[in-house]
């Protein structure tokens, strides 16, 4: 669940009467568009209230009459989709704050500079955001936000996605732990299992992620696994 701080009302009129339910603000607005969200994982409460901020609960002959059930978490999805979500100046702008900072933490993990094969700094992409005069529109998922920026910003700095593929061996000692976290950590192209127990692997990854990858391989095999850069 959402922490009440960090929740907004949304807010549906029918039936003469105001239904809201308190709801994490990104969560309510991906399941307005369509997308497969744990509604548990959205609301604040488990309630639904004719005012939330005076925490006044709707009486269930009104949920009854409006939704034909008096159950939340089925009445929920209906107000969230139907009805609007509710943001104070502040919180907008805080909302609007997190998105464009989840947008910044997603591209240098995802893309990289073509001449020099790194990543560029968040601070350089904050700036060609800011020089593209970029407006983030708290409606759209972050990956369809990564897409309108990378759009904006190409003009000024020179970035693309780009992904490699790093080939690993594991020692038998540290294989079958390792094995799981380091294929998952991208997508396992090729794999082989050694007959001393040794895992040799081909993960292909974001270009802009191989110092973790490489922190992740290390921190599993105690620095003792080889690895092979194949394909920049």
């Amino acid at each position: 669940m959402v922490r009440l701080d960090d929740a907004v009302p949304a807010r549906l009129k029918t039936h003469g009467t105001t239904f809201e339910v308190l709801v994490d603000p990104d969560g309510a607005l991906a399941l307005k568009r369509g997308d497969s969200v744990n509604l548990e994982d959205i609301l604040a409460v488990e309630d639904v209230f004719e005012n939330a901020s005076r925490g006044d609960r709707s009486p269930e002959e009104d949920l009854q009459k409006a939704f034909g059930t008096t159950d939340p978490l089925s009445i929920a999805p209906v107000i969230i989709k139907k009805g609007e979500i509710s943001l104070t100046a502040d919180q907008r702008k805080r909302f609007l704050e997190n998105k464009r900072r989840q947008v910044i933490e997603v591209i240098p993990r995802n893309a990289i500079n073509p001449h020099t094969k790194t990543p560029h700094p968040p601070g350089r992409i904050d700036q060609a955001m800011t020089e593209a005069r970029v407006n983030i529109d708290p409606t759209k998922s972050t990956d369809e936000l990564v897409k309108i920026v990378m759009k904006a910003i190409r003009p000024l700095i020179p970035i693309r996605f780009e992904e490699v593929e790093v080939a690993v061996k594991v020692p038998p000692e540290y294989a079958p732990k390792a094995y799981g976290e380091i294929s998952a950590f991208g997508r396992l192209t090729r794999e082989s299992w050694q007959n001393n127990g040794a895992w040799i692997g081909v993960v292909q990854i974001p270009a802009g992620m191989q110092t973790e990858f490489y922190d992740l391989v290390n921190r599993l095999t105690k620095g003792e696994a080889e690895t092979k850069l194949l394909k920049h």
